[in-house]
């Protein structure tokens, strides 16, 4: 069992930077991959970012180029840095960690709204 906490949300200007962190606990020994999705209202959640746990990164092209995704293997903790935040980032951001036998696990989210 994988606990995800997520935090770092909150209200910015168009331009403006966020970083997201996710801490996870429990069984954090079986966590393989972590990523990152957001969900606006009314769309269906989408693929932010992901990393592997030996730091193999992915990203959506919309986001490519602005955000970085990090881990700290030590903390057990994975990073979103969101850099030149449009108005169109605004969405709830999940947290999800993926176990080494494919076992999905979300956070409850953190909401970002860019203001433009």
């Amino acid at each position: 069992q994988v606990q995800l906490v997520e935090s770092g949300g909150g209200l910015v200007q168009a331009g403006g930077s966020l970083r997201l962190s996710c801490a996870a606990s429990g069984s954090t020994l079986s966590i393989n991959a972590m990523g990152w999705h957001r969900q606006a209202p009314g769309k269906q959640r989408e693929l932010v970012a992901d990393i592997s746990s030996s730091g193999s990164t992915n990203y959506a092209d919309s986001v490519k180029g602005r955000f970085t995704i990090s881990r700290d293997n030590a903390k057990n903790t994975v990073y979103l840095q969101m850099n030149s935040l449009k108005s169109e980032d605004t969405a709830g951001y999940y947290c999800k960690a993926i176990s080494h036998g494919f076992l999905g696990y979300w956070g409850r989210g953190t909401q970002v709204t860019v203001s433009s």
